[in-house]
């Protein structure tokens, strides 16, 4: 069966979506939220809503329980922030002990396409997206311009077709 056909069959699924922003600063005030209207934004543009939203500290456990809390209300959880190398940086470690399969083509891609715009500087991210049951789960860099690649670019366009996998829709 061809992509077009799968994609065609999955056209139909309704997604829900959250957001996740870790970041000390915005939650703190110091730095003004951009990510949440922005993909509020590009959701909107391309048929979608934004179930809910939460920002939390660059904290183990308060990230793990809004990715749960998440989890429990929406199809595919967006998590910005915490894909450096930095000590603070820990969205992705947070996924990774959550993950039932990983989609090392997510990541792959997302550098990739960094890679286009920024050079090597893409080597700094450890972008990555996974199930959790029948679930998607997407860690992306903080950064406004990371969050409209990743949505735009490799979110959106396969967000239904993952889901269908995913729920077995297809076999």
């Amino acid at each position: 069966m061809s992509i077009e056909r799968h994609r065609s069959e999955a056209e139909d699924i309704e997604v829900r979506f959250c957001v996740v922003v870790t970041s000390d600063k915005v939650l703190l005030g110091v730095y003004e939220d951009k990510v949440v209207p922005l993909v509020t934004e590009i959701l909107s543009r391309h048929g979608f809503n934004l179930n809910s939203y939460s920002i939390v500290p660059n904290d183990v456990e308060r990230i793990s329980s809004a990715i749960s809390n998440s989890l429990a209300s929406c199809d595919a959880v967006l998590i910005s922030g915490g894909t450096g190398l930095g000590p603070k940086d820990v969205s992705v470690d947070v996924v990774r002990g959550m993950c039932v399969k990983e989609i090392p083509g997510f990541g792959e891609l997302f550098r990739y396409l960094t890679y286009q715009a920024h050079g090597t500087a893409a080597l700094a991210t450890r972008a990555m997206a996974c199930a959790v049951g029948d679930k998607l789960v997407f860690v992306i860099p903080g950064s406004p311009n990371a969050v409209s690649l990743a949505l735009e670019k490799l979110v959106l366009p396969e967000v239904r077709h993952l889901i269908a996998e995913l729920r077995g829709l297809r076999h």
